[in-house]
């Protein structure tokens, strides 16, 4: 977070942990009924991607946004198996659900919001 001001990491802090927040309560209210919480938790990733750009000045489209979640779609596969091996049972699967989808959509979310606030420091470089 060496490249943002502090008013960048507060927004993405904002966005990310809301983000974070409301993937859990997705996975654990679907977690019974196995990949039925990625309809709801990946557009909930996609908007945190789209509000990151805003924080940095960057416009990004839902397909731009996509792109970007799919570069990260290896921490899909860790979700999926949690979801599989735990999913089936009540409250502990719950748990784990929901849990591993926070955890994901934080560190997804500020990869990129690192990786935002390195483009517009290069991209600054380059327009001086």
């Amino acid at each position: 977070m060496a490249n943002m001001t502090k008013e960048q990491e507060n927004q993405c802090h904002t966005i990310i942990h809301s983000a974070s927040v409301a993937a859990a309560l997705a996975a654990a209210g679907l977690a019974q009924l196995p990949g039925s919480d990625s309809a709801v938790i990946v557009p909930i990733q996609i908007t945190m991607i789209i509000s990151l750009g805003s924080v940095f000045g960057n416009t990004i489209d839902k397909s731009w946004a996509k792109s970007l979640l799919s570069t990260y779609i290896a921490t899909y596969v860790g979700r999926s198996i949690s979801q599989w091996l735990f999913g089936w049972f009540p409250g502990i699967g719950n748990a784990m659900n929901a849990a591993t989808a926070a955890a994901i959509t934080e560190a997804m979310g500020w990869a990129i919001a690192n990786d935002f606030a390195s483009n517009t420091e290069e991209l600054q470089y380059l327009e001086d």
